[in-house]
């Protein structure tokens, strides 16, 4: 039996990495999605009869199946009904609650484990050799998982605008504070690994873990969220891992180490293409300060109307569609996916330019879109559309003004020097559709103007 608990574990980690690959597309993305499904679900299974296998007869003859059905019909339920009422643009916030869940699971399972009378990881703690690592690993688990926890859920709160719309809240010797916190928590895991029979200790970690996870998220702004919530993702993984090393479950580790890797690489690549280094997102406070706006460099926007807009339309021959968070906001993608179709029968080349930090989370504007039945082969990324735009009669931006300001080119000063953008300025004509005429969401000191090239 043992061998065939094996083989599962390994089946299960062949369907995660397969899984992983076809969520790299959005043509394959919900395939995979339903494979890593299946490989969570033989993992569980297997976890079930290695427990049984391994003569922990109480949890069968009792209630543990029970709570383990009931567990799963409630979960399903909620589950489901999020997947039908949550709306595309509180996406962010439901995947921000998700890690929390997954952090605050991996951080209970650990309490749990190690406070359960007759607990056989207690009886190893106190006589195992391994007793230092073992302990060292609970706290490890314990200060990801509620770091992970209290972290998003102040990322919710900030993408649901309930701190103060989401901008950085910043006091005085913050990042000395953090970086306080964060010794005293390994200090304590530190001590524990040597009096391991303390099984105390381990809730002034995992009180300093909440509360550090809460003073590690407060500082980033609203616009940098994209960044934090692949973080965080990686560290509900990393806690997962930890927490299976600890309960010596392959499955929790394979699928654990696979998220956090997962996350990190997404991670790095919001970066890149923000032009930022993680520190300085986790730590510049950007948007803390408003930059004062440079009233010479304005220029006079020409405003068109809706007519006018239908006649530059109706004359070009190839459009990009640039959607932002507005067009989420505003819930457009299915006009302008209609829009989009009248355009292609009169024999409009028609593309969507998406950029990587367009919306409040990775993949957001691919996903709204594809809810809309836009085809997977007009979505076009920052580095395939770019060298397109001189050769587009005309670019039509929806609430996307910050992933297009040339601002990021030419102000060496503005907050968001250096970042890649969408280059529509070099298209003949340029629409943007936005709330207001103020800056971009995050602060440029320019303002993009429509122009019209000869």
């Amino acid at each position: 039996m043992s061998s065939l608990i094996t083989y599962a574990y390994l089946a299960a980690a062949v369907l995660f990495v397969v899984a992983l690959k076809s969520l790299a597309s959005p043509r394959t993305a919900r395939k995979g999605n339903l494979i890593g499904a299946v490989g969570m679900l033989i993992a569980i299974v297997a976890t079930l009869v290695a427990r049984d296998e391994a003569g922990l007869k109480t949890f069968v003859q009792g209630h543990g199946w029970t709570f383990i059905i009931v567990g799963a019909v409630v979960g399903s339920l909620i589950g489901a009904y999020l997947a039908v009422t949550v709306k595309m643009t509180a996406m962010p916030q439901m995947v921000a609650m998700f890690n929390g869940f997954g952090g605050l699971a991996s951080g209970l399972v650990v309490f749990a484990e190690i406070w359960r009378k007759q607990s056989h990881f207690f009886t190893e703690l106190e006589t195992h050799p391994e007793a230092i690592t073992l302990a060292v690993t609970v706290g490890i688990s314990t200060l990801i998982g509620w770091v992970t926890f209290t972290g998003s859920v102040i990322a919710f709160a900030k993408l649901q605008e309930f701190v103060i719309s989401g901008k950085p809240l910043t006091f005085p010797l913050q990042k000395i504070t953090n970086f306080g916190a964060i010794i005293l928590i390994v200090a304590l895991i530190v001590v524990w690994g040597f009096v391991p029979e303390q099984r105390w200790l381990i809730v002034p970690v995992a009180l300093m873990s909440a509360a550090f996870g809460v003073m590690f998220v407060i500082p980033i702004g609203g616009a940098d969220m994209p960044v934090v919530i692949s973080l965080l993702n990686s560290y509900s993984g990393l806690a997962a891992c930890a927490t299976g090393f600890v309960l010596k479950n392959p499955g929790l580790i394979i699928a654990g180490s696979l998220v956090g890797a997962s996350g990190i690489v997404l991670t790095r690549l919001m970066c890149h293409a923000m032009n930022r280094s993680l520190a300085n997102v986790l730590f510049a406070a950007v948007g803390s300060t408003v930059a004062e706006i440079d009233t010479e460099r304005q220029k006079n926007v020409k405003r068109y109307s809706a007519e006018d807009g239908a006649m530059v339309l109706a004359d070009a021959q190839s459009v990009v569609f640039v959607p932002g968070y507005g067009l989420a906001v505003a819930q457009a993608q299915h006009i302008l996916k209609e829009l989009a179709d009248l355009l292609e029968a009169r024999g409009t080349t028609v593309k969507y330019g998406i950029h990587p930090v367009a919306g409040r989370m990775p993949g957001h504007m691919n996903v709204l879109l594809a809810e809309a039945d836009v085809p997977y082969e007009q979505l076009c990324d920052l580095e395939t559309i770019n060298p397109e735009f001189e050769q587009t009669d005309a670019v039509l931006t929806i609430g996307a003004n910050d992933v297009i300001n040339p601002a990021a080119r030419t102000d060496p000063n503005s907050p968001i020097a250096g970042m890649p953008i969408l280059d529509v300025d070099k298209a003949r004509t340029v629409m943007i559709m936005k709330r207001s005429l103020s800056p971009g969401s995050r602060e440029s000191t320019t303002t993009c103007s429509t122009t019209t090239k000869p």
